[in-house]
C-alpha cells in the first residue's frame, strides 16, 4: 500500500508541473544571487513578455541568475498616475504586457535557463478601484470613516491597508500563494514595507515558505533590522547608497563607503545579505546613473563598488547599455538594446568575474583606507582577490602597503600579468581586479 501510494504522490507531482509548463528548477544560493531588475516598460510598448523572452539569453550573458519583475498585475484607473505600484487586482496581469499564459511562458523559459523569477509585490496599499476595497474595514480610515492614502507619502493614487483587519491579511496571503503555487515564481520582492507591521511580514513569510517543493527568495524593500526576524532573506543597501553619493557627489572621504558597510552588516544576522545597486527604477526615474555619477566611466566606477562590496549585486535594465536620461517607469520608454556593446561586454566581464572568483561572492574584507582610492581585499581561505577603484573624476595617486607592493598579480579584467610598485597610480574613475 505505501508503495502505490508513494508512486500516486510522484505521479501527482509530475503532472501538476506538467500542467503549469514547468521543469525543475532550484534557486542559487544566496550568496550567489546576481539580480536583474526588469522594468516592462522599457522593452515594448505591448506584449513586453515576449519581448523580455527574447531578451533572456542577454540577461544570462550579463551573469544574472535572478531576475525581478517590477509590478505585472493590472494597474487602477481611479484617480491614477498609470503606477504599477497602483494594483487593481493581485491575481491578474497587466494586458499591456501580455496575457498570464505569456507569463507563465516566460517563467518557464527562465527556469529553462537556470534564471529564477521574482515579482514585485505591494502590500502596503491597493488602487482606489480595487474590488477589496467595498470591504471598508480592510483600509485605514480617517476619524469619519473616509478611507485614506498612506500617511504622509503624498501617493494619492492608492489606498491605504488596515492591517489590523486579519481578513485582509488571509486574502493578502491567499494572493501571493497563487503566484508561487500556480503561477510558478521563486519569491518576491516586497515593496515599501518599512511600512508593513512586522507581525504581518512573519505570517506571510513563515506560510509561504511552509509551501511543500517551493524555495523561495524574499527581499525587502526597506532597511528596517526587524526583515531578517521575520523571514527575509535580503533588504535594501539605502545607507551605502548615500554614502556612494557623498564619496562621488561630495568628495566624501572614500573610506566611509568601508564605514558605511560595517555598519549595515553588523546590525544583520550572519548569513543575510543587503542588495546593493548603483541605481533602480526609483533613482533612474530621477537620473541615470551616467548622470548621476557625472559620466559613464562615473556610473561604471560606482557600478564596481556596488558590486564587488559583500553584498548581492543588481543591475537595473536598461544600465547595460549606458542609457543616458531618465526614466519614467509609469509609460514605455524605448531602448536601443543593441547601443554601446562595449559597454555591454564591460558589465559582462565584471560580472564573469565575480561568478568565477568565489572570494568576491563569499570572501571577508579587508581594507585598505584612503581619501580618493578605494582600496580593498575579498578572500577565502584558498583565493584572494584586490579591487582598486578610483572614486574621483581626477587622476589619483596612492602609496601601496607593504603587503601589496612590489608583487605580481594577474589582472582579472585583461587577463595579462602585471607587478605593483610602491605606489598606484589611476585614471579617472579607473578600477583594477587583481588576483
Amino acid at each position: 500500500m505505501t508503495k502505490y501510494l508513494l508512486s500516486f504522490c510522484l505521479l501527482f507531482t509530475l503532472l501538476s508541473c506538467a500542467r503549469q509548463g514547468q521543469k525543475t528548477y532550484t534557486l542559487p544560493q544566496l550568496d550567489d544571487v546576481v539580480i536583474y531588475q526588469v522594468n516592462p516598460r522599457v522593452f515594448a510598448e505591448k506584449e513586453s513578455f515576449n519581448a523580455i523572452g527574447l531578451y533572456l539569453d542577454s540577461i544570462k550573458q550579463l551573469g544574472a541568475n535572478i531576475i525581478w519583475f517590477m509590478p505585472i498585475h493590472e494597474i487602477g484607473k481611479e484617480k491614477s498616475v498609470n503606477s504599477p505600484y497602483c494594483v487593481k487586482d493581485y491575481k491578474s496581469v497587466n494586458s499591456e504586457f501580455g496575457t498570464m499564459e505569456d507569463l507563465k511562458k516566460l517563467i518557464t523559459q527562465c527556469h529553462d535557463k537556470e534564471i529564477g523569477v521574482i515579482i514585485d509585490w505591494v502590500p502596503n496599499h491597493t488602487s482606489w478601484d480595487n474590488p477589496w476595497i467595498k470591504n471598508t474595514a480592510w483600509y485605514t480610515q480617517d476619524s469619519i470613516g473616509n478611507i485614506i492614502s498612506p500617511a504622509g507619502t503624498g501617493w494619492n493614487d492608492v489606498a491605504d491597508l488596515n492591517f489590523n483587519n486579519q481578513d485582509m491579511r488571509l486574502a493578502m496571503i491567499d494572493a501571493m500563494k497563487y503566484w508561487i503555487v500556480e503561477v510558478g515564481i521563486d519569491g518576491f520582492r516586497c515593496d515599501a514595507v518599512d511600512f508593513v507591521p512586522a507581525d504581518f511580514l512573519q505570517q506571510a513569510n513563515d506560510t509561504l515558505r511552509s509551501i511543500p517543493g517551493h524555495k523561495l527568495l524574499m527581499l525587502a524593500e526597506g532597511k528596517r533590522e526587524d526583515h531578517f526576524d521575520v523571514g527575509f532573506d535580503l533588504n535594501y543597501a539605502w545607507d551605502f547608497m548615500e554614502a556612494m553619493r557623498d564619496v562621488y557627489l561630495k568628495d566624501s572621504c572614500a573610506t566611509a563607503l568601508f564605514s558605511a558597510n560595517e555598519a549595515e552588516y553588523k546590525a544583520i544576522p550572519k548569513g543575510k545579505r543587503k542588495l546593493r545597486f548603483s541605481t533602480n527604477h526609483d533613482e533612474t526615474q530621477k537620473q541615470s546613473p551616467v548622470e548621476e555619477f557625472n559620466s559613464e566611466r562615473g556610473s561604471m566606477s560606482a557600478f564596481l563598488v556596488s558590486a564587488y562590496m559583500p553584498g548581492c549585486p543588481m543591475i537595473y535594465s536598461s544600465q547595460e547599455v549606458g542609457y543616458p536620461k531618465a526614466i519614467n517607469f509609469f509609460r514605455y520608454t524605448p531602448v536601443d538594446w543593441s547601443a554601446n556593446n562595449r559597454l555591454r561586454k564591460e558589465y559582462e566581464r565584471i560580472f564573469q568575474i565575480y561568478n568565477t572568483n568565489e572570494a568576491l561572492r563569499k570572501g571577508a574584507l579587508k581594507t585598505y583606507p584612503n581619501q580618493n582610492i578605494l582600496l580593498f581585499e575579498r578572500y577565502t581561505d584558498t583565493e584572494k582577490v584586490i579591487v582598486a577603484i578610483n572614486v574621483r573624476n581626477v587622476e589619483q595617486k596612492m602609496e601601496l602597503p607593504s603587503d601589496l607592493s612590489n608583487k605580481k598579480f594577474t589582472n582579472l579584467f585583461s587577463g595579462n600579468s602585471m607587478t605593483l610598485g610602491n605606489t598606484m597610480i589611476l585614471k579617472p574613475y579607473e578600477y583594477l581586479i587583481l588576483k
